[in-house]
């Protein structure tokens, strides 16, 4: 009996499942690979959201770096509009008190001149003698009109001539009576107005050309003159207080000087009641 040989043993797989191993190993090749993509892919996300957040953060930090820069300009801008408006309220209170300081200096140069005048007005008719008076005018020359150089003349009882009673600074060949037709202070007696140097300078007059000459009046009629020649070397012009003073000399000097002449010529003796008796009017 012949023995029937069995057909000899393959360890290889068939051929199918050798085919579908391999297609599962590269399919899980696949997937391995896939998944260290996704793995890197996840890194390079997570490198990238770390960076955006660090981005974020500095961002974050400049706009409240730029909100803290805007607020401070914002700050400055506002402190420099108060410094700004202080100065100018600065400025108004400093020229409010410069144009009080000025009124205040006016007022005070007004009072002083006022007091002058009240002083020379008193002093000329507080005098009871003619040498008096006469002091008291060449104290008001000199001391509050700044007179250097000047003479005092009264017309004589015709008027063609005028005397001096009185002088300063002035030697005495120069002090001498003066024609009334012919002269400068003769044209002031007949015509009753000053005339005084206003442009030029006072302390350079001459006998020719005199700083001011004063007509002198005794109840409306002009009885004589002040011939100012020149003024002390500081007073370089007259202002309004001099020709003030030159009224007052005007209209008071002569006056106090006739009275003072009438009280005298009458033994110092006052009128009696009977020269005051019915003086209304």
């Amino acid at each position: 009996m012949t023995e029937q040989r069995k057909p000899a043993r393959s360890d290889a797989p068939p051929q199918d499942l050798r085919r579908e191993r391999d297609e599962f190993l590269q399919t899980f090749t696949k997937g391995s690979r896939l998944a260290e993509e996704f793995l890197a892919e996840h890194e390079r996300v997570q490198e990238r959201v770390r960076a955006l957040e660090e981005e974020n953060a500095r961002l974050r930090a400049q706009v409240q770096a730029d909100n803290a820069v805007r607020d401070l300009v914002e700050t400055i801008a506002r402190l420099e509009a108060e410094k700004a408006e202080l100065l100018s309220r600065t400025a108004r209170a400093e020229a409010a008190s410069t144009q009080v300081v000025t009124r205040f200096s006016e007022v005070e140069s007004e009072f002083a001149h006022l007091a002058n005048l009240y002083v020379a007005s008193n002093q000329l008719h507080a005098s009871l003698s003619p040498r008096s008076v006469t002091r008291r005018i060449k104290e008001v020359l000199a001391q509050l009109v700044g007179a250097e150089r000047y003479a005092m003349y009264l017309a004589t009882g015709d008027g063609a001539q005028l005397v001096p009673i009185a002088s300063e600074g002035l030697a005495g060949d120069r002090v001498i009576p003066l024609d009334v037709a012919t002269t400068r202070a003769g044209e002031v007696l007949r015509s009753g107005s000053a005339v005084v140097d206003e442009d030029g300078d006072p302390s350079r007059g001459t006998p020719e050309t005199p700083a001011a000459i004063l007509p002198l009046t005794v109840d409306e009629r002009v009885v004589g003159v002040i011939v100012i020649i020149a003024t002390l070397a500081q007073k370089k012009r007259f202002d309004t207080n001099d020709f003030q003073l030159f009224r007052l000399l005007g209209q008071h000097a002569a006056g106090a000087l006739v009275s003072a002449s009438l009280f005298v010529a009458a033994g110092r003796r006052l009128p009696g009641l009977e020269a005051f008796i019915d003086l209304s009017v």
